[in-house]
């Protein structure tokens, strides 16, 4: 992580036409303040260290593309949470129409709409493992991915509920629903796993 995907972010910035105002160097110290907070942002919504990169990447080009239009009165981090909210959603359903077949949906009365856990995701590096609990980081990588996305804006960024809707676009009702469901969803993973040892069972 850190070093090359900054390394990309920098030089698109510094290579990217000089604006009217010339906001780069804001934009750059930005980014220097938020860089690490955001990583984890990423990482918590992909469970993957190379995606979680990916989308870092692509959330900070974006954000810059459009930083003309971000008022300095505002947090920074929330508007660009928002921005890496949608590109994570847009990646989801673009994943997601390629399959025949949603593997989202709540098969019987007592599914509650469980992802297929991704066994070739990477840990990330030491200090990653250190800041994400691994048995709460195994439970996110479990979730319904909006029901992720909710869960980690409120109990882990510690947005409000105001905060989340306008970051993910939709209605308080819609993200106290996804958060109540999301944390279901979180301890019946953890219960599941404590019955098993911490064992996945397969097959």
């Amino acid at each position: 992580m850190g070093e090359g995907v900054v390394g990309v972010i920098v030089s698109f910035v510094k290579s990217s036409a000089r604006s009217a105002d010339d906001r780069r160097p804001l934009f750059e110290k930005l980014m220097a303040n938020s860089y690490q907070q955001a990583f984890q942002m990423a990482y918590r919504f992909t469970s993957n260290r190379a995606e979680a990169e990916d989308l870092l990447q692509e959330t900070y080009i974006r954000a810059f593309r459009y930083f003309h239009r971000f008022d300095e009165t505002m947090p920074f981090n929330a508007w660009l949470y928002r921005i890496m909210t949608n590109l994570h959603i847009d990646n989801v359903r673009k994943i997601s129409r390629l399959k025949t077949v949603s593997i989202d949906q709540p098969v019987g009365e007592s599914a509650s709409g469980w992802d297929l856990a991704d066994n070739t995701a990477e840990s990330g590096n030491a200090h990653v493992d250190e800041i994400l609990n691994e048995p709460l980081q195994r439970a996110l990588q479990a979730m319904t991915g909006e029901f992720r996305m909710a869960v980690v804006l409120a109990d882990i960024e510690g947005m409000s509920y105001e905060e989340i809707a306008a970051v993910m676009n939709t209605s308080v009702g819609t993200v106290r629903s996804r958060i109540h469901r999301g944390r279901k969803q979180i301890r019946e993973h953890l219960e599941y796993m404590g019955s098993t040892g911490g064992q996945e069972v397969t097959g």
